[in-house]
Parts: C-alpha cells; sequence; structure tokens
C-alpha cells in the first residue's frame, strides 16, 4: 500500500526531473505547462495498474483524469509549441539571472511536482481503498466534475474562437461564459478536482482526499493562474470596466444582469 504511494512519488520527481531537461536544453520553461495535466493522467494509469485494483470506481477515476489531462495536454501543446517562451516564465528569467537554472528546477519543476504529489491525493486513496459497489457520491462526483469539465473545455473554446477574429486583436473576452467569470477555465479545473473528491468519498479514508481541491484551488487562486493573468491585464482600461461588472472566480450572474 504505501509502496504504491512512495513509488508514485518518486515517479512524479522524475518526469519533472525530465521535463527541466527538457526546458533547460530548449531554454523554455513553458513546457512545464504541458506537462501538467499529461502528468496526473501518468500517475492515474500506474496507480491503476501496479495497484490492480480494476473496480468500477478505480477505472471512473483513471478516466476522468486521463480525459481531463489529455485534453489540457493537446490544449496547451497546440498553443504554445513554436510560439516563444510564456510572459510568466520569460519574466523570471530576466529577474532570477544567473540563478535562473536552480531556482527554476525548484521554484518551477519541483514546484509542481509537489503539487501534483498533494493533488493527486484522490487518485491514490481511490486506488488503494476503493470496493466493489456504488454509492451516491460517486454520481454526486461525476456530476460536479461534468460541470467542471463544461467550464474548462467551452471556455477555453471559446477564447480560442474569440482571439482567432482579428477584429478582436487586443480586446478582452466578455462573451459565452467569460460573461459570469473572468477565468471560467481555472474555475473549470478546480470544480473537476472537488468532483473527484467527492468520489473518494465513497472509500475509507476519502475525507484525506480533501486536499487535492483545496491545494489545486488555492494555487490557481493566489498563486499561479489568476493572479498572474490579472496582473498582466490590470492597466487595461477595457479589463479594469469587465472586471467591475464580473466574477472574479465563481459564476455570478453578470452585474448589469442583477
Amino acid at each position: 500500500m504505501l509502496m504504491t504511494i512512495w513509488l508514485g512519488i518518486a515517479l512524479i520527481f522524475v518526469y519533472f526531473t525530465i521535463f527541466f531537461i527538457i526546458a533547460w536544453l530548449m531554454k523554455n520553461n513553458g513546457i512545464v505547462d504541458i506537462g501538467w495535466g499529461l502528468g496526473f493522467v501518468i500517475v492515474a494509469l500506474f496507480c491503476l495498474f501496479y495497484s490492480g485494483n480494476y473496480d468500477f470506481r478505480t477505472i471512473l477515476v483513471t478516466t476522468l483524469v486521463a480525459i481531463w489531462g489529455l485534453r489540457l495536454f493537446y490544449h496547451i501543446i497546440r498553443r504554445n509549441w513554436g510560439k516563444p517562451e510564456d510572459f510568466r516564465y520569460a519574466n523570471f528569467r530576466r529577474e532570477w539571472g544567473k540563478w535562473h537554472n536552480l531556482r527554476a528546477f525548484f521554484q518551477l519543476f519541483m514546484l509542481q511536482g509537489l503539487l501534483m504529489v498533494l493533488i493527486s491525493a484522490s487518485i491514490f486513496i481511490v486506488s488503494l481503498f476503493s470496493e466493489s459497489g456504488f454509492k451516491a457520491y460517486d454520481f454526486i462526483g461525476l456530476a460536479i466534475w461534468i460541470i467542471g469539465f463544461i467550464f474548462e473545455a467551452f471556455g477555453d473554446a471559446q477564447l480560442k474562437s474569440f482571439k482567432s477574429d482579428p477584429k478582436n486583436k487586443g480586446h478582452v473576452i466578455q462573451t459565452g461564459l467569460w460573461r459570469y467569470t473572468r477565468h471560467p477555465n481555472y474555475f473549470g479545473e478546480a470544480t473537476m478536482w472537488w468532483g473527484l473528491f467527492i468520489i473518494a468519498l465513497s472509500v475509507r479514508f476519502g475525507y484525506i482526499a480533501v486536499i487535492s481541491p483545496i491545494m489545486l484551488t488555492l494555487f490557481l487562486l493566489f498563486v499561479s493562474g489568476v493572479p498572474l493573468l490579472e496582473e498582466k491585464y490590470k492597466d487595461k482600461p477595457e479589463f479594469q470596466e469587465y472586471a467591475k461588472v464580473t466574477s472574479k472566480f465563481f459564476p455570478l450572474p453578470h452585474e448589469k444582469e442583477k
């Protein structure tokens, strides 16, 4: 049981070390984003096959993680491949100077590895303790996961469509899901992991898995994701007006519709 967890943790840190080496050779730390979703898929498959627990719940969680992770991997690799280093990582490269590689290894790649360990709690717990049979938590968690997937996938698709129109260059998307939250994709990602946690409540020690959605939600809200994008657009008048009438994270009615 503990061996599954320790081997999973080792796998995660080896995985991110490989990504760091690739990033160092390419001089582009933005690929750490490409590895994020795919890493969870690898962890879920490892837990499934190493634990040998092939009951409905474990296969369900593995499938949901795979759908989310592979879609995110595909979306980010299409968006970033062949383009310059993302502005966030380019800023770190300038700020960190001669210590850049060392700090990038620990503060970007190993930090994401640590986060992946904590967020994977739902995966580990379900694969280790799940037993046959259905519970209400399974269906509630699945429904919540589907809502989150819709927000992330549709939010990304709407943003891509908006940016593909030359007329929208320099403007802020304010339609579709983006009318109700300034970050529907990040809200969706957090919601999916809350759904996985609800499923984990069906098994022994499932309550421990609450660390998964809490860590991801806090990370998106206060470390990466939301704050970095808000900082990027804070001096843009159109974004300032948009922010006045649109919820920051949790979807709410547009201010003008209240």
